[in-house]
């Protein structure tokens, strides 16, 4: 099986549905860390009868609005369109420009980005480094980036954005993995330049059923991003959990402090399984093999899922092991997936 087949039926990670299909189901279930999601969930609150039982009110989004600016440090001209996921607002934000935009996306990054724009007829260019801005109407950067965890630096972001700014052009930030890494964000910034910056709930907070993200832009921006996603864009309880969540600011020290750590003993077992790793975030960790393929496989044998990407055959992605018995498991596998690929590389084996 080549990469090309094994990626064609999914373009993302998390997918256990093609991964039982085309391993069979582990004995013991899958350890899935194919995703940048924390395997460790924020305690779920108990939801009033009213979330369920009323259209969500617009006081209450107002209020998890509020809160979420807060708990992000964005700055008083800051506004922020709530939305079902950050994925609800990459497959809308190509509609806010009029006529063809010149889109950048800096990549390799998340492949929806550019396929968003390029779905709404906007002509796409993937850069691999900051581009010129007199060429472009539209920048999207993700920052931490995915898959790599590539950073840019703070300056560099601003001067792009005011650049872009004073041409009538957008920069989009995509932070979805910046709550792990507050010290990367840029919302702050947010209102001040024609600059929109993605946050998502899911990720950091382990609930990414819940759909629930958010865009921090100027008001203007921010209108018509609140139109586009029509009325009542969240649920209830996605609002209630939102607030709560977003409020329990020693939950959220305590999170970030876990997730350094659970990344650190994940990098003492990758190097120990003899694999290189080569960038990453507290979420997650980017792996350099020759053999990523045949990794990738071995280990789903043994009931581990993986990402891989056909813009690099050379990687691997690994997310969170979210306990001490899933930590072990992968070191077990490691070691034997590295001995069995070394032992074919031998024969010339597959």
């Amino acid at each position: 099986m080549n990469l090309t087949k094994l990626l064609a039926p999914r373009l993302h990670g998390g997918d256990l549905d093609f991964a039982t299909e085309t391993y069979g189901l582990p004995s013991d279930g899958w350890i899935d860390l194919s995703t940048g999601i924390s395997p460790y969930p924020y305690d779920m609150p108990e939801i009033s009868s009213e979330a369920w039982r009323q259209l969500p009110s617009k006081a209450r989004q107002t209020a998890l609005a509020t809160i979420a600016l807060k708990a992000y440090g964005a700055g008083e001209s800051a506004h922020i369109s709530c939305a079902p996921g950050t994925q609800a607002l990459i497959n809308v934000l190509p509609k806010i420009s009029d006529g063809i935009a010149r889109v950048a996306v800096v990549s390799p990054t998340y492949s929806e980005h550019a396929a968003s724009w390029s779905r709404h007829g906007h002509q796409v260019q993937e850069v691999m480094a900051l581009p010129n801005p007199d060429q472009f109407d539209v920048v999207v950067i993700t920052n931490p980036n995915n898959p790599d965890g590539r950073l840019f630096s703070r300056g560099d972001l601003i001067t792009l954005a005011d650049d872009l700014g004073a041409r009538d052009g957008i920069l989009i930030i995509d932070e979805c993995f910046a709550d792990a890494l507050p010290h990367c964000s840029l919302v702050s910034e947010a209102g001040y330049r024609a600059l929109i910056i993605l946050r998502s709930f899911g990720k950091f907070f382990g609930f990414p059923g819940l759909r629930l993200g958010f865009a921090l832009a100027p008001l203007q921006i921010v209108s018509r991003l609140d139109d586009l996603l029509g009325p009542w864009p969240i649920s209830g309880a996605a609002i209630e959990i939102g607030v709560k969540a977003l409020s329990d600011i020693n939950w959220i020290e305590a999170a970030r402090l876990r997730l350094a750590e659970r990344a650190r003993r994940l990098d003492a077992v990758v190097n120990k399984g003899g694999l290189n790793i080569i960038g990453g975030t507290p979420l997650f960790r980017l792996i350099e093999c020759t053999n990523a393929l045949r990794v990738h496989k071995s280990l789903a044998r043994q009931g581990i899922w993986t990402r891989i990407f056909s813009a690099n055959s050379t990687w691997l992605r690994l997310g969170i092991p979210g306990s001490d018995r899933e930590l072990a498991k992968l070191e077990h596998a490691l070691k034997h997936s590295y001995t069995k690929i070394g032992k074919e590389s031998e024969v010339g084996g597959d």
